[in-house]
């Protein structure tokens, strides 16, 4: 059963009550390939991250959400975007309904080892070529798409 779902542009969305701040990493293999985690409250692939924690910076919390996450330690190499269109809420079990702010940023692995947490079904690197066929959802799609643009400025929306 899931215990989140993701609205984006639609218009039968539940009005957000929240903004938590929150990020992700995109980190690439030396095949080009982008690790993603199967989300196990929604069973969509996205990119480990997670919300902010009083005390730290958000670069601090995608490390921290990363290793949790992948059991990988990771190093912050740039920033693909900040996301926050108040068209992409997240509604929860619990009844918390969020309005997206996740900024998305670059990272590369400087140690740990890949291991699945309890957040995550499946955890791979996968080729840009497949991200089709998999269940992504938009928000994701539209972050990888920016990642892959290699932009030279970050995306602002």
């Amino acid at each position: 059963m899931s215990t989140r779902r993701d609205h984006f542009h639609d218009p039968d969305a539940p009005t957000a009550t929240r903004i938590v701040p929150g990020g992700v990493a995109v980190i690439v293999d030396e095949r080009g390939r982008v690790l993603l985690q199967r989300r196990a409250d929604s069973g969509n692939w996205s990119l480990p991250g997670g919300t902010m924690e009083i005390g730290e910076t958000l670069e601090q919390c995608v490390i921290r959400e990363v290793r949790e996450e992948t059991g990988l330690d990771v190093a912050i190499t740039g920033l693909v975007g900040v996301y926050t269109d108040p068209g992409h809420v997240i509604a929860y079990a619990d009844g918390e309904v969020r309005q997206q702010f996740s900024l998305v940023f670059r990272a590369r692995v400087v140690g740990g080892a890949l291991s699945r947490s309890e957040e995550s079904t499946e955890l791979r690197y996968v080729d840009p070529a497949e991200f089709d066929t998999l269940p992504i959802h938009e928000s994701t799609r539209l972050r990888l798409r920016h990642h892959l643009a290699d932009r030279d400025t970050p995306y602002l929306g």
